[in-house]
């Protein structure tokens, strides 16, 4: 394992690209603590190491909304990337991506990119779309030409991309869903994740591939519905993937019934490989699915509402577009060690809002996207001292609040 280290560790000093290391070197996941179901860990991966848990900062398109570059992220202390393969696969498209070195080298970026198989937005297309055994047909959302991405295309995209994790293709079924239609997804979902397996395996053997240690994630689905998703994660379990995800939640229904089926799934999901629950969430809800045992989030929340107005404080959520603030000389949050509360007011972040500038844009996408990284700091630091219990309990009660 020590030479699999060193090895990654001169190819980045010599910036070649790396080959030679396998799967099979690495310790891939460590459990280091746990406090009740809350989980404590560390990841390794051929593109560094991720303390756990962790939030992936969302960059669709290989960019966060508002402005912000690969060297900000690094700024606000981000560990993992998280970039789309359905966007990048219609633009710019992922030959070009490849052609360029893969996404690290595209976007500067040399920390863990997770991509994300693009299901979830060819399944949102419910109008332009057609699914048979062999994948999905669907119109492009950018000028409606017609395109098919099944499991091996979905892989293939990904293996373009040079992404450190890759996310199985999956059927993401909307909530609330007919039992038989559920069940009859999550049958056909675990097929696919055998052909995505099989697919990655000889992508990675290829010698043209950039990325020949990339990771591959499964998908739990099974909408609200308790013996599907125990199943399908038993199922999913066998295949001795990378990790796993839970799918199909936070997409409307309410927290309570999300929060009921982590509980009902973590208990057969493997406790030696790394949880994450997409699409997830806020900072209430990342707290309590730490406390129920999960271990990587992502959401687009923190830079969506930033450029609304909508900003995350260590004393709950502010609109910085009310009346109130016009005048206010202090920071966002006095407790906030981001670029954007050392240096600026509030009368200055409302006044470049309100004025449509792009700069605003960017400082509150900072700030709010600092916030989320400072929690699983926070997360972190409790885990390690054994006191997260009494600050999930605090912090639960505050972060939700509005101001």
């Amino acid at each position: 394992m020590l030479k699999g280290r060193t090895a990654v560790f001169r190819a980045k000093q010599k910036r070649v690209r790396l080959f030679s290391v396998q799967k099979e070197d690495y310790i891939m996941f460590t459990l280091l603590k746990t406090e009740g179901a809350a989980r404590r860990g560390r990841f390794e991966t051929v593109h560094g190491t991720i303390e756990t848990p962790v939030f992936m900062n969302v960059g669709t398109a290989a960019a966060i909304k508002g402005g912000l570059s690969a060297y900000d992220l690094k700024e606000l202390n981000t560990q993992v990337l998280l970039c789309n393969t359905y966007h990048l696969h219609l633009r710019p498209g992922d030959d070009i991506v490849a052609a360029q070195g893969g996404l690290h080298k595209f976007t500067g970026w040399d920390k863990p990119i997770l991509t994300d198989s693009g299901g979830f937005q060819v399944f949102s297309l419910s109008s332009l779309r057609k699914i048979t055994e062999e994948g999905v047909t669907f119109a492009s959302h950018l000028d409606g030409h017609r395109i098919f991405m099944g499991p091996e295309e979905s892989m293939r995209i990904q293996s373009h991309l040079a992404s450190t994790i890759a996310m199985a293709f999956d059927e993401c079924v909307e909530n609330p869903a007919e039992y038989d239609y559920s069940k009859r997804s999550c049958e056909r979902t675990f097929r696919w994740l055998v052909r995505c397996r099989k697919e990655m395996e000889k992508l990675n053997a290829h010698p043209d591939t950039i990325n020949k240690n990339q990771m591959l994630f499964g998908i739990n689905q099974g909408c609200t519905y308790e013996d599907l998703r125990i199943k399908h994660m038993k199922q999913i379990a066998e295949l001795g993937l990378d990790g796993y995800a839970i799918g199909g939640l936070a997409v409307g229904e309410p927290a309570p019934e999300m929060y009921r089926i982590i509980e009902a799934v973590e208990p057969f999901m493997p406790k030696d490989k790394p949880r994450y629950l997409m699409g997830v969430g806020t900072p209430v809800n990342i707290l309590e699915a730490v406390h129920r045992g999960v271990d990587f989030f992502d959401c687009v929340m923190p830079s969506r509402n930033a450029r609304h107005g909508h900003l995350f404080t260590s004393q709950g959520i502010i609109n910085i577009n009310n009346e109130k603030y016009k005048n206010d000389d202090s920071p966002i949050d006095p407790a906030c060690d981001c670029p954007t509360c050392q240096r600026f007011s509030r009368a200055y972040i409302r006044h470049l809002i309100k004025a449509d500038e792009m700069l605003g844009a960017r400082l509150v996408v900072a700030h709010n996207l600092r916030f989320y990284n400072k929690l699983m700091e926070d997360i972190r630091f409790h885990l390690d001292q054994g006191t997260f219990e009494s600050f999930y309990r605090e912090k639960r009660e505050i972060y939700g609040v509005r101001i």
